[in-house]
């Protein structure tokens, strides 16, 4: 792919799939009773709204946020998912995600509300300590990710552990 847009039937350039900004861009939506996709935490750099259902949130490279989806049908909830995400440099290779331009790197994925319940518990515990949880180290979120899925509890996240993590990346080159 050159990157040109084909032009259209009735003129103007094709908006491009993939924007060239170097954000992450993360389409929001809510219908009552239907889909809900919110952003739990995170720093957004940018926000367009697109309708009253509608919006899409910007995020800069290395910022990490939190992204939940809901979803149900006349029979009952069909979705609960929420995933934690670091966005990507513009060079950086990436994994897909739905409703995430590009991709991300994909720190959490955890499905079905009683797991979810718990992950939005525990962002609750990191944020009754003070600290705000995009400034978790990625190393927990993944953490919690793994103890998740086999069904065990997450460790606790801990101001000690924050201080060292905090030190460790400004030792960083």
């Amino acid at each position: 792919m050159t990157g040109n847009a084909a032009p259209r039937v009735l003129g103007g350039p094709v908006p491009s799939a993939l924007p060239s900004d170097g954000l992450t861009h993360v389409e929001l939506t809510f219908v009552e009773k239907k889909i809900e996709h919110w952003i739990r935490f995170g720093r957004e750099a940018h926000e367009q709204i697109l309708d009253r259902r509608r919006r899409i949130f910007s995020f800069r490279p290395d910022a990490i946020f939190a992204f939940v989806r809901w979803a149900s049908n006349d029979f009952g909830t069909i979705i609960s998912r929420i995933d934690i995400v670091r966005a990507v440099r513009p060079s950086e290779p990436y994994q897909t995600l739905p409703f995430v331009r590009p991709g991300g790197d994909i720190l959490l994925k955890i499905d079905g509300w009683p797991k979810v319940e718990q992950v939005l518990r525990h962002i609750d515990a990191i944020q009754a300590i003070g600290i705000d949880p995009e400034d978790v180290s990625p190393d927990h979120w993944r953490h919690v990710h793994n103890r998740l899925t086999v069904g065990h509890e997450p460790r606790a996240y801990t101001a000690d552990q924050h201080r060292a993590f905090l030190l460790r990346r400004r030792a960083e080159p």
